[in-house]
């Protein structure tokens, strides 16, 4: 798609934005705990139980309802959180020192036994979690006594502390299947209600062991629509959207009566291929899809310069990235050649018919089907027809787990790629679904012996450099096609005050917003 054409696509995004404001409605508020934020956001959580949820509002609802062992810095560092400190005494062993006095919020003390039920159900082959591979190296966890944990390790793995900092917060030991109706944690907030695709409530904690929270509490409104997530804040019904608004809907509260705060983000927007289909196990297919997409037009125009292009799953913030690697540019007549050698010559001369069909699976929300659209037509200028098939969000999720596309088109989000064991989680051939998230099938037997070493070394240097070289095969490889890390934006209604952004945009830093009026 043409740059003039990008301009036009942003302009009809911006009349929707004009026509809602003429004819929007919103529905009556729900109760809400005195003093709590309203926060609005794209989708409801896909499951309220940690174990198994793997969608972003999920995640976000358990930084709020859960704490961790260890905990992730505004410097991508590990840090303290439920455990005070962590010990290495030789390389198969970790023991973990608890804080004393935290509290779960039904009034009962967080101990060892609680830490061991936790990690023990990823290790238990009966329990399914698709959280479960970044346990894959734990061999057993004990409690020596109350406040000290033991975990064992079948063979040493350098990056098991950063599994203790997510992605599993510790529960209430004896949870059942149905802990997701009502969940306890140690967060600085309680869970109080979900009112299916409607509204999340939790309200504060005042025995949270961090100091309480400055506010009552906080709602999670669901507002699928984009339009009228904007509205709702610029009426004063919602108070906040942090990552959930278009870059053209954010532009329009640019220089008004709101709190905007930015900050570079994590979130990687990506195009997943499934390596098992007859036309993209072709690298030369794959390369012709990358290098047929402009991401820095995609960047400027749809993203308003809200988000930078990315390389690849691990961001330039964090200690492993890699930036001697292969990377895309907008190359159209490289592509064509591509498509060429791969067999899929031009049928009629640059006419209306195409080289190949291929289809793309994407959620529903208007920034996603917009950017998809955009990336239909770039396809298209190449002689690639790509479908573009928008479902409901938990659909495409479901169809994506269970392998029903040839590419989609999906986002990791937070501090999920902080730590590079990502890398195995997504990458290594046998972390397919249920297990791990190597959705696409890829398999590459160098790539899983890289990551083997880089799990098993010593110094973090050691790490970096198997890491490096695993991540120049990914990017030769293109399992899958990055397009933009965020930049990650809040846009808050003036009675908000105290609003923090870190890299990782965790919603836990909501504890120290106040809100006045």
């Amino acid at each position: 798609m043409t740059r003039r054409a990008l301009r036009i696509a942003w302009s009809l995004g911006f009349g929707i934005w004009v026509l809602g404001l003429c004819a929007a409605c919103s529905s009556p508020q729900a109760a809400t705990p005195r003093g709590a934020i309203v926060l609005g956001v794209r989708t409801g959580p896909n499951n309220t139980d940690p174990r198994l949820a793997n969608d972003e509002t999920s995640e976000r609802v358990g930084q709020l309802v859960f704490n961790t062992l260890l905990d992730i810095g505004d410097d991508l560092r590990l840090k303290p959180m439920l455990a005070e400190r962590l010990d290495n005494p030789d390389p198969l062993t970790y023991i973990a020192t608890l804080r004393r006095g935290v509290k779960f919020h039904d009034g009962r003390e967080m101990t060892a036994n609680d830490v061991v039920f936790t990690f023990g159900q990823m290790i238990d082959p009966g329990f399914l979690s698709p959280f479960k591979g970044a346990y894959r190296s734990l061999k057993s966890v004990r409690a020596l006594d109350d406040y000290h944990v033991v975990f064992a390790l079948k063979e040493p793995f350098t990056a098991f502390p950063n599994q203790l900092a997510g992605p599993l917060p510790v529960i209430p030991a004896g949870s059942g299947p149905d802990f997701g109706a009502h969940p306890i944690g140690t967060g600085p907030y309680k869970f109080v209600r979900y009112d299916v695709d409607d509204n999340l409530v939790l309200t504060s904690f005042a025995d949270y062991f961090d100091g309480p929270p400055k506010n009552g509490g906080i709602v999670m409104k669901v507002l699928p629509d984009d339009t009228m997530r904007g509205l709702e804040l610029r009426k004063g019904s919602i108070d906040l959207v942090i990552n959930d608004l278009p870059p053209d809907i954010v532009h329009q509260f640019e220089g008004k009566d709101f709190h905007i705060a930015k900050s570079p983000g994590l979130d990687y927007s990506y195009i997943g291929i499934n390596m098992l289909d007859p036309v993209l196990k072709d690298v030369r297919v794959r390369h012709a899809i990358g290098y047929a997409i402009d991401r820095h037009a995609i960047v400027e125009y749809l993203r308003r310069g809200l988000a930078r292009p990315a390389t690849g799953l691990i961001p330039s913030q964090a200690w492993a990235y890699e930036p001697d690697i292969f990377q895309f540019t907008y190359d159209p007549n490289r592509a064509r050649q591509l498509l060429d050698e791969a067999g899929y010559k031009d049928p009629d001369g640059d006419g209306p018919l195409p080289r190949l069909q291929l289809s793309l699976n994407v959620g529903n929300a208007e920034e996603v089907r917009l950017q998809a659209t955009v990336i239909q037509q770039q396809l298209r200028d190449v002689g690639i027809d790509l479908d573009v098939r928008s479902y409901e969000f938990a659909t495409m999720y479901a169809d994506v787990i269970k392998g029903n596309f040839q590419m989609f088109g999906l986002q990791w989000v937070g501090g999920a790629m902080v730590d590079p064991d990502i890398l195995r989680r997504v990458f290594y051939s046998t972390q397919t679904p249920p297990a791990g998230f190597n959705r696409g099938h890829y398999s590459n037997p160098q790539v899983d012996r890289l990551l083997e070493l880089a799990g098993t070394a010593t110094t973090e240097a050691e790490r970096k450099k198997y890491y490096g070289e695993a991540q120049k095969i990914f990017a030769e490889d293109a399992p899958y096609i990055s397009i933009w890390n965020r930049t990650n934006v809040a846009v808050a209604r003036p009675a908000l005050s105290g609003l923090h952004l870190n890299a990782t945009s965790d919603f836990a830093a909501l504890k120290d917003v106040i809100k006045t009026g």
